[in-house]
């Protein structure tokens, strides 16, 4: 099938394999799924800022998916998502301009794919590291006869009550995620780093914003989840706009992809009724590895960088 925006033949049936696999691993794991769409867009010759933008706007459609139905499941903040909409459309911003100016120089593919390997590696070998350490201290922990129903301890449980007791005003309450109080900057800064992965890597940046959700701010896993989708809706369609206008968008390729993620969002949503919170963060730790392995075959590939 011709694409003439970004000017290349792509199979259909490719496209909307690979919007199924995202849609299934976003509606899991509350990310966009741009560790696996960005490179696997580059792998068929997509350049780096336009598989940036075409993937933010088809992870609009299959978040709306996967967000309702984690919103049935109660796993979404709304109040929450809301305020990180915020720092994340700032910092998606920022990113979409740091993109600009690598494409002004000439050099966007390869700092973009030196980059998004750096991160993703870094990412999986803390949560592996983060998600085992808690699942071995919760064996050798004594069991506590009554539990919390949000409770949702990790390695890291020390820092985010720290963080959560910074009392930098505005604070804020956010009984849906059972805290109490926290400052409203700690949220905006969170979103505001994830923003500019997003506009500089593509996708929702949930590979970010997700385990610092859980990490900082103390959000339970499933929460952190359903209302990183939630939050994705609102800041990616901004993205998504802000792309377009500059270019960066092959929308035909988007509407393929969504094909296939609408339907694996609603699947990977469902399954996260079966699985604890390390659990979770534990699966999650070979995708972005897979993400750094596609990458670097587009590098040696052939591929013009």
């Amino acid at each position: 099938m011709n694409f003439p925006i970004s000017g290349l033949e792509i199979s259909p049936a490719y496209l909307a394999v690979t919007g199924f696999i995202i849609g299934v691993l976003g509606g899991f794991f509350g990310v966009g799924g741009s560790f696996i769409a960005g490179p696997a867009l580059r792998a068929v010759g997509v350049p780096w800022n336009i598989a940036v933008g075409t993937d933010l706007a088809h992870i609009v459609g299959k978040s709306i998916v996967a967000a309702k139905k984690h919103r049935a499941l109660g796993n979404v903040d709304l109040k929450l998502g809301f305020i990180m909409a915020i720092g994340t459309i700032a910092g998606a911003e920022t990113g979409a301009q740091l993109i600009e100016l690598l494409k002004r120089h000439g050099n966007v593919n390869l700092v973009v794919s030196i980059v998004s390997i750096v991160v993703y590696l870094s990412i999986s070998s803390f949560m592996a590291w983060e998600a085992i350490r808690t699942m071995r201290s919760k064996k050798s922990a004594p069991k506590k006869s009554v539990l919390e129903p949000k409770a949702d301890e990790t390695s890291f449980s020390h820092i985010t009550r720290k963080i959560q007791r910074l009392h930098i005003p505005p604070m804020i309450s956010l009984p849906a995620s059972g805290i109490e109080r926290i400052s409203l900057w700690a949220i905006l800064l969170v979103s505001f780093v994830g923003g500019i992965f997003s506009g500089f890597l593509g996708g929702g940046a949930g590979y970010i914003r997700m385990p610092s959700m859980v990490y900082m701010l103390g959000i339970p896993t499933h929460l952190a989840v359903g209302t990183d989708l939630f939050e994705i809706i609102i800041s990616a369609s901004y993205s998504t706009l802000s792309h377009a206008i500059k270019g960066n968008v092959d929308i035909l390729i988007a509407l393929v992809m969504h094909t296939g993620a609408a339907v694996g969002a609603q699947m990977g949503a469902s399954l996260t009724e079966f699985f604890h919170g390390p659990k979770i963060r534990l699966a999650f730790v070979p995708l972005p590895i897979i993400g750094a392995a596609i990458v670097i075959y587009t590098m040696v590939s052939g591929h013009k960088l």
